[in-house]
This record gives C-alpha cells, sequence and structure tokens, in this order.
C-alpha cells in the first residue's frame, strides 16, 4: 500500500509494516490484540527513551518533569525516573504516582489552580523542589502548610495559536496571576518567609510554532526586570512549562524537541542579556511530547455501515470512552488496519465509536483497505490525553496498557472489570 511509508512516520519509532502485517516494539499489532484484548493502549519504549534523550541532550543543564497529566501511569513515572526526568503534578493524586513510583523530591513540581489546604501539606510532606503559587490567598495557606520553596505563575496575555480551551496564558486565563497580583505574591511570600526562587509560565498546548512562547520570554525578562527595580528580587529559578506538540495526521508538521528547546533557550539567554539579568536554571515540563507519539491505540472493528453515498461507519470497540479528544478539540487522527497493513485501500471511511452519541466519532475521513468484522485498527499518536481524560461512559471498562521492546510486551496497567465498574456501587 503505498500511503503507508508516509503514514509510519506519525507511529511510534518502533513500528514497521513486515510481511503486510504493522509490529512495533518487534511484536505484530495484531498479536497484541489477540493476547492482551482490544481495546489497546501500546506505548513504544524505544520513542519514550528516545524522547526524554532528546530533551537531555536540548537542555542538559535543564530540570525536566513529566507532565503526569498526559498519561499517569506509576510504571512510565519509573521509568522516566530512571531516565533523569522528574514529575509536574498538580493533584493530590497525581503527586501519589509519583511518590510510589519514587521520583525524588528534588525533581517534583507541584502545580494546581486551586490547591486545596490538604494538597499543601501534601507538597510540603513530599518535600517537593517546588510549589507554584497560582493564586494570593494562597501564599498563608502555603506557608502554614510547611512549604517553604515556591515559585510564582505568571499570566502575560498572550494568546497561543492552539484549541481555546487549552490556551494557558491569555487575559481572563484562569491559570496564574496578572502582572500586578504577581509582584504582590512575590512581596507577600517572602514576607512570609517563603523561599521565592522564581517564576513560571505556561503558554499552552499542542504548540505547533515557537512564535507565542518567544513572545513569552520576551515578556518575562522584562517582568523580571521589572521586580529587581521594585522588589529588589530576581528570579533563580525560571519553569517555561511544555506544550510541544506532536504529528497527528501527515498534513500537520510540529517543531523537533532540539528545535523548540533551542529556541526557548536562545531566547531566554538573549532576553535576560539584554536587561542585564543573572541567568536562571531553566525548568521544562513536557508531557505530550514525551509520551504522545509513544502510544497507538489498537480496536477491534465490528460493524462496518453503509449510512450513505458518501459514508461508510466502521465501528470500532472503544471509541469516546478511551479518548475524547476529538470530542473536546476537535482532534485529527489517521489510521491503518494492522493484520492488512499493505493491502490498496479501498476507499474512504468514517471510524466511530460503541457509546451511544452520534458525536463518537474518531476519525471522520480516512483511506483504507475495505474494513472487515474482526479486523485491527491501529490508531497512532494517542499515547497523551486519551485515556487520562477517559471515562466509564455506557458502562465500558477502561482498557489495559502495555510497554512493548525488544519482542516483548509489559501489562502495565490492566484492563478495568466490571467488578471495579461497579466497586463503588452502594
Amino acid at each position: 500500500m503505498s500511503e503507508i511509508p508516509s503514514r509510519l512516520p506519525i507511529f511510534p519509532d518502533s513500528a514497521r509494516v513486515t510481511g503486510g502485517m504493522l509490529t512495533v516494539g518487534d511484536i505484530p499489532a495484531a498479536a497484541l490484540a489477540e493476547d492482551f484484548g482490544t481495546p489497546l493502549l501500546v506505548l513504544c519504549e524505544q520513542t519514550l527513551r528516545a524522547r526524554a534523550g532528546a530533551y537531555h541532550r536540548a537542555a542538559p543543564d535543564a530540570l525536566v518533569v513529566y507532565g503526569v497529566k498526559a498519561f499517569p501511569n506509576v510504571a512510565l513515572l519509573r521509568l522516566f525516573a530512571s531516565l533523569g526526568l522528574g514529575a509536574d503534578v498538580s493533584t493530590l493524586g497525581e503527586l501519589e504516582y509519583a511518590r510510589r513510583a519514587g521520583v525524588p523530591p528534588e525533581r517534583l513540581v507541584v502545580h494546581g489552580n486551586n490547591k486545596s489546604d490538604e494538597e499543601l501539606r501534601a507538597a510540603a510532606d513530599a518535600e517537593a523542589a517546588f510549589v507554584v503559587l497560582d493564586a494570593l490567598d494562597e501564599v498563608a495557606r502555603a506557608a502554614s502548610a510547611g512549604v517553604r520553596r515556591v515559585l510564582i505563575r505568571l499570566t502575560p496575555g498572550i494568546d497561543a495559536d492552539t484549541h481555546h480551551a487549552i490556551r494557558t496564558a491569555h487575559h481572563g486565563s484562569k491559570f496564574g496571576l496578572p502582572p500586578e497580583q504577581a509582584l504582590a505574591a512575590i512581596a507577600s511570600a517572602r514576607r512570609a518567609g517563603l523561599d521565592v526562587l522564581g517564576l513560571h509560565v505556561h503558554i499552552g498546548s499542542q504548540l505547533l510554532e515557537t512564535g507565542a512562547v518567544a513572545m513569552a520570554v520576551d515578556w518575562l525578562a522584562g517582568f523580571a526586570a521589572g521586580t529587581r527595580e521594585r522588589l529588589d528580587w530576581t528570579p533563580d529559578v525560571l519553569n517555561l512549562g511544555g506544550g510541544l506538540g506532536i504529528r497527528y495526521v501527515e498534513d500537520e508538521a510540529a517543531p523537533t524537541i532540539r528545535h523548540f528547546v533551542a529556541s526557548l533557550l536562545g531566547g531566554v539567554e538573549r532576553a535576560w542579556n539584554l536587561h542585564g539579568l543573572p541567568l536562571p536554571r531553566i525548568v521544562l515540563e513536557p508531557g505530550r511530547s514525551l509520551v504522545g507519539d509513544a502510544g497507538m491505540t489498537l480496536y477491534r472493528v465490528g460493524v462496518v455501515k453503509s449510512a450513505s453515498e458518501t459514508r461508510t461507519y466502521v465501528a470500532i470497540d472503544g471509541g469516546m470512552s478511551d479518548n475524547p479528544r476529538p470530542q473536546l478539540y476537535g482532534a485529527r487522527y489517521t489510521a491503518l488496519l494492522a493484520n492488512r497493513a499493505q493491502e490498496e485501500a479501498a476507499g474512504y471511511y468514517t471510524v466511530c465509536g460503541k457509546h451511544c452519541e452520534s458525536g463518537d466519532v474518531l476519525i471522520e475521513r480516512v483511506a483504507l483497505p475495505e474494513p472487515r468484522r474482526g479486523d485491527v485498527l491501529a490508531v497512532p499518536a494517542t499515547g497523551a490525553y486519551t485515556l487520562a481524560m477517559g471515562s466509564s461512559y455506557n458502562g465500558v471498562n477502561r482498557p489495559a496498557v502495555v510497554l512493548v521492546a525488544g519482542g516483548e510486551a509489559r501489562m502495565i496497567r490492566r484492563r478495568e472489570t466490571l467488578d471495579e465498574l461497579l466497586a463503588h456501587e452502594v
């Protein structure tokens, strides 16, 4: 099938077509579907290691912390910790994932726009490297909870070129503090005895260009110069958040990790030198760009239904319960039939889920060989913000997750059972 070579780059690094079958981690995808059932989220360890390595090479002196919200999993966090990464957490639950994975305290960053007193106490107990203050009232509560090392999150009023739901630094954002409130927070935190180490900014998620982040870096340098004059304080730490996007379909392009990070670090050096500021320690919080294209989801094809002259539905055994991104963000995906990966396309099909919503459509239009019941459909770039945002809508149990490498597959999250689905019923 002539389209396969151009599609494989969107799949994990180890993905190949061998003997007409899609393989990942040297294992046929159809065999994974048979052994572990479907839907099945497959994570490629080769890709995970490569992305972590790319961040370390691009920013060898930075603290790189994985944004746990992209996909929380203890085994995944253990792998990243072994590769020198930390964890960026925003809730009590995410913090517990990191602690059970053994992420060292000096690599823990605690966020949250509405942190409870319990969460602040847990951050203090965990001896997290940084707690990011996101509201004026957090200053006193953080001090009372025993927190000591803090960053102040800023809202610079910059609109990133991404979906409106995942912009986070625009005017009116629920995240961070506008400049005058941030100045007040810095002064208040210092009076409260907190060690105010630096600043934090996050522009948004699924960024496919660097312009907005470059603007934020310039803005931050000006703000830091202002704090030196008004408060006799300069940031030792600059947390630039994450947000780097990935390719989901063939007509998208995304910066490489190397290019994205180089533009950030180069911008910081230029802007800080321009204002005569000492260069800060950099913290980066990648999520999607570490795990997104390491994942692919396998589904079993069920009903194939011609609904009109122009639309034929291919129904799969999952959908919006394991991947709500199309419904939330209008996200686009591609796919191939893993067990018939080199057959010629017979036409264009709409891939839909099994849930009781007309909007439960995973892919509006994709070229496939004529699908048949029992085929295995492989959807790439599903490692981030899919299962992590999933649900049990229609009483559908959540899928398993396997980590693959070198011909071996290891289950790192088992499939939810019906008993577990009903475990909280009274």
